[in-house]
């Protein structure tokens, strides 16, 4: 049993049903069987790769509806040790039997061994950054789309300034011809190089990865031999295939920033698609993610709290020769939010801030400067008010 894919589901229904017959009907229609039995000769050899129920809830009303829990275990030889192929297994024909909501995935020990996860993830990111002990900094183009190079690499130089670790493209921004990607990879680097050499002070950019799907390999080794140390990939619009051939690359080799544009589309709905932390957590971390971003659960955009936990815990906890990758709470972040993040995610988590770095009344460099500040006085037990600092003061006054 150990060695089995473990997949569980909340089935929804108005009317009462048998609950171990859905399972089975789940177990063998998504491996062996069709909806009609077919007599065939070769059993045993049908037996090894079936689907087998686990275990069953009986049904609860919730809200005019009957809920039953389900559990399968599926034989990863199924799979083709790919996350795509994983996918249409456990989730992909009986996505669309109704009221049926993916709320669990175990991947087993054998599996994750064929699967490449973070090449970097904290240790490696934070080698490569030099900063060994304190949360790390993300700060992101606003304004974006519109922009010049020029614009953005002037922009990137006063986050660096401010102590932002990482800068990150907006995830809307493709390459396009009044700001191509080749452009402001150039200028950003410059801008970086100039920054560190000044300041001591390493940061990267994640330039965000676009183009067809057919191409987007190759795109990317393009930019890493051009300088590129980071990139940012909007995984649920590429496919988890696309992040697994990325991790996988020799040529690539840098960490890789996940979006999760299109999250809502596939999990928000309380009775369909699949839990947030399956999709940004499992299985982003899984493919190959150094650093996850997703909506924090106190921002502009907010997950529940127990949710962006599950999140949080499926990206850190211990797996075996498999490294613990970044979370980013995102959306809404501003500098007096910083002990909370502390709070629940600890120093391994990367704040992710775009208005709360630029919209600081005194500029983009104090927004980053009043972020390192709050982090500091978070990790030295300070309460922000109690610190007369002119860059996070400003910022509280403003956000609270």
């Amino acid at each position: 049993m150990t060695d089995l894919i473990r997949a569980t589901y909340v089935v929804a229904s108005e009317e009462p049903f048998d609950v171990e017959k859905k399972a089975i009907g789940i177990a063998l229609g998504q491996t062996t069987d069709t909806w009609t039995p077919i007599e065939r000769g070769d059993v045993e050899r049908l037996e090894r790769h079936r689907g087998r129920v686990l275990a069953v809830s009986e049904p609860v009303q919730r809200d005019g509806l009957q809920l039953a829990e389900i559990s399968v275990g599926y034989p990863p030889e199924n799979t083709e040790g790919d996350i795509s192929t994983l996918l249409v297994m456990v989730f992909g024909k009986v996505s669309m039997d109704g009221a049926i909501r993916l709320v669990d995935l175990e991947l087993p020990v054998s599996m994750h061994a064929d699967l490449p996860g973070p090449k970097f993830g904290v240790p490696g990111i934070r080698k490569l950054l030099g900063v060994r002990d304190r949360p790390l900094l993300m700060s992101i183009f606003k304004p974006c789309v519109g922009l010049r190079p020029e614009d953005l690499a002037g922009m990137f130089g006063k986050q660096v300034l401010g102590g932002t670790d990482i800068v990150k493209d907006d995830e809307i921004l493709p390459d396009i011809p009044n700001c191509p990607t080749d452009r402001r990879l150039d200028l950003c680097l410059e801008a970086s190089r100039a920054a560190e050499e000044s300041l001591g002070h390493k940061t990267l950019y994640a330039i965000n990865l676009t183009g067809r799907s057919d191409t987007i390999v190759q795109r990317a080794r393009q930019l890493v031999r051009q300088g590129a140390e980071c990139l940012l990939l909007n995984v649920l619009a590429y496919g988890y295939g696309t992040l697994d051939a990325l991790a996988r690359d020799s040529g690539v080799g840098v960490p890789i920033v996940a979006h999760p544009a299109i999250a809502g589309a596939i999990g928000s709905a309380p009775h369909h698609g699949i839990a947030y932390h399956i999709m940004l957590g499992t299985l982003m971390r899984a493919a190959g993610a150094d650093v996850v971003l997703f909506p924090s659960s106190y921002g502009t955009v907010a997950f529940p709290k127990k949710e962006t936990d599950a999140i949080r815990d499926r990206l850190t906890c211990s797996l075996a020769n498999t490294p613990a990758a970044f979370p980013g709470p995102s959306a809404g972040i501003h500098p007096g939010l910083t002990p909370r993040i502390l709070e629940d995610y600890g120093r391994d988590v990367v704040i992710n801030a775009g208005g709360g770095v630029h919209g600081h009344p005194m500029g983009s460099e104090a927004g980053a400067i009043a972020f390192r500040q709050s982090i500091d006085l978070a990790l030295g037990g300070i309460s922000p008010v109690e610190a007369d600092v002119p860059e996070l003061s400003s910022a509280l006054e403003l956000w609270g």
